[in-house]
Formats: C-alpha cells, sequence, structure tokens
C-alpha cells in the first residue's frame, strides 16, 4: 500500500556531467540561445574559472578542451554573477576575474577606420567596436589591464603579450575633454589612460 502522504523524493542535485549532456543535446542544433533560456536556479558546483581562463572541477583541472568550450558556449552573467545554463536548469560557479582571456588580435584598416579583432582562449572571435567594448582598468599594481566584451556583459581579460601588441595599434585621440591614448576600433575610440600616461605596459 501507498503512502500518499509520504514527502516527494528530493530533485538531484545538479552535476557538471548532467550540465555536459543537457549541452550537447542543445549545442545539436547550433550555438546554444543561452540569452532566450530562463530555467530556475539549481544551486552551486565546484566549478571556478582562474584567472588565467583554466577551468577547475571540484579543484582539479578540467583538461578537456571541448568540454571547457562547451562550458563557455552555456556561460551566462545575471546580476554580476556567472550562472551555467540549460533549458532546464541554472547552477552558478565561481571566476575569479573575466570568465575568458584574450589570447590574440589582429587589426586591418588604420585610424579610425580600424577594426581590431581578439580571439579567446575558448575560440571565440570578436572584433572591439560598439556592440563589443573595450575598457581599461588598473590592477593592484598600477598597471592597466584591458577588458573587451565577447558576448552579452561576458569580457575577456586581454593577456600581456597581446596587450604589448595592442599598444602598438593604439593612437592619441581627444576624449572627455582631454587628449587620451587608446584604441580605434569599428569606428569607436575606446580610452586606456590620459596621453600624459602613455606608457608601453610594465
Amino acid at each position: 500500500m501507498t503512502d500518499e502522504t509520504a514527502p516527494p523524493a528530493p530533485a538531484p542535485r545538479p552535476s557538471a556531467e548532467g550540465i555536459a549532456a543537457a549541452a550537447g543535446r542543445a549545442a545539436r542544433k547550433g550555438p546554444p540561445p543561452v540569452h532566450l533560456w530562463d530555467p530556475p536556479f539549481c544551486g552551486d558546483l565546484d566549478i571556478r574559472i582562474a584567472r588565467d581562463g583554466s577551468w577547475h572541477y571540484l579543484g582539479t583541472p578540467i583538461g578537456r578542451e571541448g568540454l571547457v568550450r562547451l562550458f563557455a558556449s552555456i556561460l551566462k552573467l545575471e546580476g554580476g554573477r556567472h550562472y551555467l545554463v540549460t533549458p532546464v536548469e541554472k547552477v552558478g560557479i565561481t571566476v575569479e576575474d573575466a570568465p575568458f582571456v584574450a589570447v590574440d588580435c589582429a587589426a586591418e584598416g588604420e585610424g579610425a577606420a580600424q577594426v581590431v579583432r581578439f580571439t579567446t582562449n575558448v575560440g571565440d572571435e570578436v572584433a572591439a567596436g560598439p556592440a563589443a567594448r573595450l575598457r581599461a582598468v588598473r590592477g593592484p599594481d598600477g598597471a592597466i589591464v584591458p577588458y573587451v566584451e565577447v558576448r552579452r556583459g561576458l569580457e575577456a581579460r586581454v593577456d600581456r603579450k597581446t596587450f604589448y601588441r595592442l599598444v602598438n595599434l593604439c593612437d592619441h585621440a581627444p576624449h572627455a575633454g582631454g587628449m587620451w591614448f587608446g584604441l580605434w576600433s569599428g569606428g569607436v575610440f575606446f580610452p586606456l589612460v590620459p596621453s600624459a600616461e602613455a606608457a608601453p605596459p610594465a
């Protein structure tokens, strides 16, 4: 005889394996439309993206590049937090800095007509411009650290070697009432530092 008063069985806890399987199914039809998914929050997973862009699960690096790229494709930023999202569940993860790292850049054109394209550690390519803003912040040591938007608020930190290349593509231009050293891309000027402070990165 069934006890109809028994409490319902608890929902299974989310797992990296389950998230990966759901993401894989969704990806068969093309890039996952993460911006259209609004599933319920199912808790946090012990997944961490380190500052160098490496992914870790339960304290162990995720060595499979395909799995990292799959997780990266379902990453979403909401309310300042990062989540992995499938059509049926959303789990929180830890991101030490930016979720991606820009590991290369290439430029076409010159001056205000220049377009600079960045490549990330997970294979994304993005051209800085009106839809992919570039910003610069000062690190704890005072060095300038640029970030470029990859998609829907998710950013890539520009790594040091790429920043050195980026500096060679920069120019001085008027901005906010003064002269700034910065990057033209996609018809937009992105200021990095006031011209008086312009110097090669440390």
